[in-house]
């Protein structure tokens, strides 16, 4: 029975962690060109400060902060994405799911959570791309599961 759960879960943290670079990859290079781009990278920032700060710790600041938040958004999206094998039948669909899920949550959950709307809902295009390039990270996490169960 370990012999078929290992590698169905390294798939799937593999797949998980492509579909997370993926995002992160769009992420920071659209941000550079274009003004309306989304700025996850600012929500991770202000979550590691904001987590810091509740703990009565310095936040670090300047580089170290934003590797930080890379390193925290890298990891959580590739676990959060790694869901796409749950589903073994339609990995694809469930990656679809997943991202587009995790786009609305990134457009309505930081302004509740105290992290600022600015990053993810400054304009309608921001949102968009913010809800289309989860979708994306999603899409290639099933894609690449797939890949990997055939």
């Amino acid at each position: 029975m370990s012999a078929t759960i290992t590698p169905t879960l390294s798939q799937a943290l593999g797949s998980g962690l492509a579909g997370a670079i993926a995002l992160n990859v769009l992420h920071e290079t659209v941000r550079q060109f274009v003004p309306d781009a989304p700025r996850a990278d600012l929500l991770g920032e202000r979550s590691i400060v904001k987590g810091f700060e509740a703990a009565g710790e310095q936040p670090p600041q300047g580089k170290k902060l934003y590797g930080l938040a890379m390193l925290g958004d890298v990891a959580s999206n590739a676990l959060y994405y790694s869901l796409v094998g749950v589903s073994k039948e339609q990995p694809v669909v469930a990656g679809a799911a997943l991202g587009a899920l995790a786009g609305i949550g990134a457009v309505t959950l930081p302004g509740p959570m105290g992290l600022g709307e600015a990053p993810t809902k400054r304009t309608t295009a921001t949102a968009v791309m913010t809800v289309g390039w989860y979708l994306f990270g999603g899409l290639v996490a099933g894609a690449v599961f797939k890949r990997l169960k055939s």
